[in-house]
């Protein structure tokens, strides 16, 4: 089974989709924005990904009025989730800017009203936070709009899955092994999650989300068959936000869609057989040829 997001295939067999993830790591400026769009284009990443909220609705009561330090003075977090929010005007600007560098975009929509406000701007797909994957109302408004599904599995049970994945419905769905430690340690990065859910889910394309320091555990996941993989990006992990920390940087970026493509002809078939590279250095090296006791 294979899912079509924009122009790109995921699946068994085709290039590892690399998503972007912007996130709020705009700090609320379009300019920032259009300069990580930059960024993923210039990596070769196929897509970008921001988050759209109705801060409130989206926001929890507990947190609503908790002070919260920024860069514009100290404010309310309900404020602060404001501030930081994209409006139709600011989309519309950066979709442009993501066509213009071939690169899709789309976001996580953590609540109903910012599902029609994402189809209202014809995004290619979806993305379920891994906070949002036990939204019931949110699932089913995502499923209603028969757009390709990318389910994030962080914080979650196999049963929570399992329901997830019930009521989205394995048409047009690509989950997202992840685990929702920022940053998150290599122990708890339980890669092996990519062939459970490969078996648990037969035909469903299974990516990786990963929010770990450096490259490694990406490149494994590629190894252990991910069909996409999903990075924050930062243009400098020092900058104010929640988020950039457990980002990676343009010249990490870089590398990391540089070691995919080089990782993915290497996987091979699985099928042995003498590769013509072999034929001289067999020719050289073998004393006893085949079929002769061992």
């Amino acid at each position: 089974m294979t899912v079509t997001i924009g122009t790109r295939t995921l699946g068994d067999a085709h290039p590892t989709y690399v998503i972007a993830e912007i996130g709020l790591n705009h700090n609320g400026s379009v300019e920032i924005a259009k300069e990580l769009i930059d960024v993923a284009a210039a990596a070769g990443a196929d897509a970008v990904k921001f988050q759209k909220r109705t801060p409130e609705i989206s926001t929890p009561e507990h947190m609503r009025d908790v002070p919260r330090e920024t860069p514009w003075g100290t404010m309310t977090y309900l404020e602060y989730r404001y501030r930081v929010e994209f409006g139709r005007d600011e989309y519309l600007e950066i979709g442009a800017h993501a066509a213009e560098r071939g690169v899709d975009w789309f976001a996580s929509p953590w609540d109903e009203p910012s599902v029609a406000f994402l189809e209202d701007l014809d995004v290619v797909a979806h993305k379920v936070a891994s906070a949002s994957l036990t939204d019931d109302g949110l699932l089913a408004a995502l499923r209603e709009t028969g757009k390709p599904i990318i389910l994030s599995t962080g914080m979650s049970t196999m049963e929570q899955i399992d329901r997830a994945v019930d009521l989205l419905g394995t048409e047009n769905l690509v989950l997202l092994h992840a685990t929702s430690t920022y940053p998150m340690p290599a122990e708890e990065a339980n890669l092996r999650m990519i062939p459970t859910l490969k078996d648990r889910f037969a035909g469903v394309p299974v990516g990786y989300s990963g929010h770990e320091r450096g490259l490694a555990i990406s490149f494994a996941a590629v190894a252990l068959g991910a069909a996409a993989v999903e990075r924050h990006i930062t243009l400098d992990r020092g900058m104010w936000g929640s988020d950039h920390a457990a980002s990676i940087e343009p010249t990490e970026l870089a590398a990391l869609v540089a070691g995919i493509r080089d990782i993915e002809p290497a996987l091979g078939d699985g099928i042995k057989r003498v590769f013509p590279g072999e034929l001289a250095p067999m020719a050289k090296l073998r004393r006893v040829g085949a079929g002769a006791a061992v």
